[in-house]
């Protein structure tokens, strides 16, 4: 029995037969599935009619978040803590204008300050679970953040905690100029709760990487000292 060859596969790039057949079946199936196609069609003007008319209510939403946040945030850099909190009857503070335009950049920077101000007020927990909820790419801030969230837990001596975040602080894309500080106030964290080989590793950092900064000079002398007495 002689051997079946093999089919080579048509190549539709090269041969225009190929490519006219391939064109008439699609003609084809389109003529015989008319709904499915009209269907398909719908779905994605409602989807891009959605995602035009979503981005315009969110931009909607974000002018008037900005506008509210101007007045509390002005309260804010008075210490009117609780009007920039809870608003002045007017004006939304930070709580309400996060409550009512969530979705915003405006209610997340809002929760920074809600933190902020909480902190300010000696209210720790409340400014944890602020901060914490609070999400940016900038260099400063979300570092700033993480630094804050520690300083509410050194405030209720829980030391550790807090320098897991001081260590969260210095890690957010480090740099020369807010590292060091964040390192030394992870030291300090540790050493309050009894881990100085860990606080040594911190002002080591300081000294190995950031011998420019000011921080350089004090990190050597605490090492000295934990070296010391160890």
């Amino acid at each position: 029995m002689a051997k079946k060859e093999k089919e080579e596969p048509i190549d539709v790039l090269t041969q225009p037969e190929a490519i006219a057949d391939k064109l008439e079946g699609a003609e084809v199936w389109l003529e015989k599935h008319p709904k499915l196609i009209a269907g398909i069609g719908i779905v994605l003007a409602l989807a891009v009619g959605g995602y035009f008319a979503f981005s315009y209510y969110k931009s909607t939403l974000e002018e008037e978040a900005q506008q509210q946040m101007f007045q509390a945030v002005f309260y804010f850099e008075n210490d009117s803590l609780a009007l920039a909190l809870n608003g002045d009857g007017n004006n939304l503070g930070f709580i309400d204008i996060i409550d009512e335009y969530g979705i915003t950049d405006a209610a997340n920077l809002a929760h920074f300050y809600a933190g902020t101000a909480f902190l300010k007020q000696g209210k720790f927990e409340a400014a944890r679970l602020y901060l914490e909820d609070f999400k940016s790419n900038d260099l400063l801030i979300q570092a700033r953040a993480y630094s804050l969230i520690g300083d509410a837990y050194m405030e209720e001596q829980r030391y550790t905690e807090a320098a897991r975040y001081y260590e969260k602080a210095a890690n957010y894309k480090p740099n020369k100029y807010f590292t060091p500080a964040y390192l030394m106030k992870a030291a300090l964290a540790y050493e309050k709760a009894n881990q100085p080989e860990k606080a040594i590793q911190a002002y080591d950092e300081v000294i190995s990487k950031y011998w420019e900064s000011a921080e350089y000079q004090n990190a050597r002398k605490l090492k000295a000292r934990l070296e010391t007495n160890s």
